[in-house]
């Protein structure tokens, strides 16, 4: 990796003040996480907010280091701005998702950086999807087997992952929000980068097709 991009520094030291407030502080963490009925009585800050406080420090530091992962990619392709833009309506997207799966459900609560995290993710597999991703603390190869996955490999099998996560309520995990992040890095990006429809019009329907598998079943009340 490079040297870091001064909008991810300030992204990051954003998550990290807002988050080491919320574990010191039980009344600012509880005014600011996401919650459904607070939501619903129109504390619409918290869609914001949340994403930027964490359950505690693991939950902040791997959240931040997949963003430093993939952060440059998406930056290098679309600038400052446009990145800033992807993040933020990837936050609002994967709150927006979680709001309308749990909408009845009043005490559901949620916090973390998790659905930007996910659309700078899936933005930076639209922008370049057979650039290969390789796992941590493994080698890129073993003899002539190189061990990278395809990015766009990579986004379908996590948002079918996600999809049954959703359904099986697999952890204390916001799957809806990973999803809903994904999702938004998906749309801001084509609207930001239209050539794509151009220049990579199979990889833009492929990688929707996770997307129009959870319509299908949320429409089918299988989830």
């Amino acid at each position: 990796m490079g040297k870091l991009d001064i909008i991810t520094i300030v992204i990051i030291a954003a998550n990290v003040i807002v988050s080491y407030k919320g574990f010191g502080d039980f009344g600012f963490f509880e005014k600011y996480k996401f919650n459904i009925g607070a939501i619903r009585r129109g504390e619409q800050i918290r869609m914001f907010s949340s994403g930027f406080l964490h359950a505690d420090t693991t939950h902040l530091f791997f959240n931040m280091f997949a963003l430093y992962l993939f952060a440059d990619q998406v930056l290098y392709e679309v600038g400052q701005y446009s990145f800033f833009i992807i993040y933020i309506g990837s936050l609002l997207a994967g709150n927006m998702l979680s709001l309308y799966f749990h909408k009845n459900e009043y005490h559901y609560s949620a916090v973390g950086a998790s659905g930007a995290v996910t659309g700078v993710l899936y933005s930076a597999i639209l922008l370049n999807p057979q650039q290969p991703y390789y796992f941590l603390f493994l080698p890129p190869r073993i003899g002539d087997i190189d061990l990278g996955i395809p990015g766009y490999i990579l986004g379908i099998a996590y948002l079918l992952y996600s999809i049954y996560g959703m359904k099986k309520r697999i952890g204390n995990i916001g799957h809806d929000a990973h999803f809903g992040g994904a999702v938004g890095g998906y749309l801001i990006t084509l609207i930001l980068v239209p050539h794509l429809f151009k220049t990579d019009i199979l990889m833009v329907g492929v990688l929707a097709l996770p997307i129009l598998l959870l319509f299908v079943l949320r429409r089918s009340g299988k989830i």
